[in-house]
């Protein structure tokens, strides 16, 4: 296998060598990139390393476009000398796909190469400070998770993710491009961190110092980040110590979400499908984050799996959960670990015993209330009495339903008038959700936006409608 690379990949000659990243712009004049990275667009750099050496070229240097190019040439030997990956056979420590394939062993050479520009400290202050339209290559990336796990790491900073796979007997190597409006000490800042965590695996020993450059390098960004658990975990190797100690530091006053024997990690569900019932908790963070709620409450709140959802929003500075089963409030209290709260978290987050049905002076003038898989548990000739507790008397800004489309049933092979929970007393289709909604809004002072949630069928929609009722300015 040596000398060998994945189809497409872009080789420099040495047969261990490879492009492995590529940073181009088109601000003109391009070649100012060349003050922030620190690296003459007229000269080719080499640098040595513990593993091997690292080389920055100019495949292109014009005033309309420039492209820096970090070059790898690693050292099957040079690896093993290391603490580089492990695997079955008495070949694997020098056969494996290290040397062709972006790891922690780019991470690491990219800090060491364009040190000054990771820092954001150069001549040009100017040239740091200022949000470059970048495009980023990377050859091969092993991302453990696939597309949809690189997407949900990059997307939510702001990059625009193109993947493509190298070959179909890798199905977990791809050629990514990401594309994004960011300062060069973001972008770098991103790659060192999220590359490993693709790989899932770091070739040099993780101690609590990797707690320190963690922080630092997610300063700004990690914190808030929807997939901040996973990263932290792959980044820390899944050290529990390391993982509990560094989401400490990153969210001193939130309720950390410890994985335990009976949750899965958050690695795991990254990289099976999703469940509709996280999609509905997405879609809902997603809809409060556009609509800037600073209150909501969960009405409904169950075992607490929303709430725990949203207590990774940092906007959000009031949760509170309401139900009327003691049973179910007890169970949130145990997932959310309640008697470690602090009385600063406490402010933040409350459970109350509730119900959708009356009114309650603690829920007075919250921004937002989620009715998540509620209304479909409530007797029709009630559901008069729970609008007007909701839209005449709570009247929050933004209230958010959703509810099963029995439409879709037939996917799960059930019958028509067979509900998908015992405790349902209805399941609309399309047109009888509409109709309700219809109704709310023509008794004035709110609009509304049907959706779906789920996998969409042309002819019967999608598992979950929602809808989202903004309240007008009056």
């Amino acid at each position: 296998m040596v000398g060998w690379a994945p189809p497409g990949l872009p080789a420099t000659g040495s047969k261990g060598s490879y492009v492995l990243l590529t940073l181009s712009t088109t601000r003109a004049p391009a070649t100012e990139l060349g003050w922030v990275l620190g690296k003459h667009p007229d000269r080719t750099a080499a640098f040595e390393l513990p593993w091997g050496r690292a080389i920055v070229t100019w495949p292109e240097a014009s005033d309309e476009r420039a492209t820096c190019a970090l070059v790898l040439d690693l050292d099957p030997v040079g690896l093993v000398r290391g603490s580089g990956p492990s695997a079955p056979g008495p070949l694997a420590a020098y056969v494996n796909d290290r040397p062709y394939v972006a790891s922690s062993f780019l991470s690491v050479a990219i800090g060491r190469v364009f040190r000054s520009a990771l820092s954001g400290k150069g001549e040009r202050a100017d040239l740091h400070a200022l949000e470059w339209p970048l495009e980023i290559g990377l050859s091969a990336v092993p991302a453990r998770g696939g597309e949809r796990l690189l997407r949900r790491l990059f997307e939510p900073l702001g990059y625009t993710v193109e993947a493509t796979q190298l070959d179909p007997a890798l199905p977990t190597h791809l050629s990514v491009r990401l594309v994004t409006r960011r300062t060069v000490q973001d972008v770098l800042r991103h790659l060192t961190v999220l590359i490993p965590v693709l790989d899932d695996d770091k070739h040099y020993w993780v101690g609590p110092d990797e707690i320190d450059k963690l922080v630092a390098r997610g300063e700004d960004w990690l914190a808030d980040h929807p997939d901040r658990d996973t990263i932290v975990s792959r980044s820390l190797k899944r050290r529990p110590s390391l993982t509990r100690a560094a989401l400490a530091r990153l969210v001193p006053d939130q309720v950390v979400e410890e994985p335990d024997a009976e949750r899965e990690r958050p690695e795991e569900a990254l990289e099976r499908p999703m469940s509709l019932d996280e999609l509905r908790r997405d879609a809902v963070a997603t809809i409060l984050r556009d609509r800037d709620v600073a209150t909501v409450v969960d009405l409904g709140c169950g075992e607490g799996k929303l709430i725990q959802r949203l207590l990774r929003e940092r906007a959000l500075t009031r949760i509170v959960g309401v139900d009327a089963s003691p049973v179910a409030l007890e169970r949130a209290g145990r997932r959310l670990r309640v008697e470690e709260w602090s009385e600063r978290q406490k402010e933040r987050m409350q459970l109350l015993f509730g119900s959708a049905l009356y009114l309650d002076a603690r829920l007075a003038g919250i921004d937002a209330v989620v009715c998540i898989e509620v209304i479909e548990h409530l007797d029709l000739d009630r559901l008069p009495l729970f609008e007007q507790v909701l839209f005449e008397h709570f009247r929050p800004k933004v209230v958010v339903v959703t509810t099963p489309n029995r439409l879709y049933n037939v996917r799960y092979g059930l019958e028509d008038g067979v509900w998908r929970h015992s405790d349902h007393r209805f399941e609309w289709s399309r047109a009888q959700f509409a109709a309700w909604v219809d109704g709310v809004v023509s008794r004035g002072g709110y609009r509304a936006e049907l959706g779906w949630i789920g996998d969409v069928d042309p002819d019967l929609g999608g598992p979950t409608q929602s809808v989202v009722f903004e309240r007008e300015a009056s």
